[in-house]
């Protein structure tokens, strides 16, 4: 199993819109790619977030599938939009 683990921090500039925007894409992939094993996306509700409000944990049968999910059509405009409204994205891998 692969865990993949992003964390969002958005533009000063986003509205509370492009916020909820952009968890219901991450949230809309769990089921239209192959290899996912389980999704999760949400907002911190702590003051410990460091600016990176937004956080998405993917689970994935393996590195392959982790692999496939980059370039995968459902993914890539998902990425494209978190791209246009973040002004960084931290994302970690790791195998378990």
């Amino acid at each position: 199993m692969v865990e993949h683990i992003v964390l969002f921090k958005l533009k000063p500039t986003a509205t509370e819109a492009a916020k909820d925007e952009l968890l219901r894409k991450l949230k809309g992939l769990k089921n239209k790619i192959d290899g996912i094993v389980d999704l999760s996306a949400g907002e911190s509700f702590t003051n410990r977030h460091k600016g990176y409000t937004v956080g998405l944990v993917v689970r994935f049968a393996d590195r392959a599938a982790l692999e496939r999910y980059g370039p995968h059509p459902e993914h890539v405009p998902v990425k494209q939009y978190a791209e246009q409204v973040c002004e960084d994205i931290l994302a970690v891998d790791y195998e378990f």
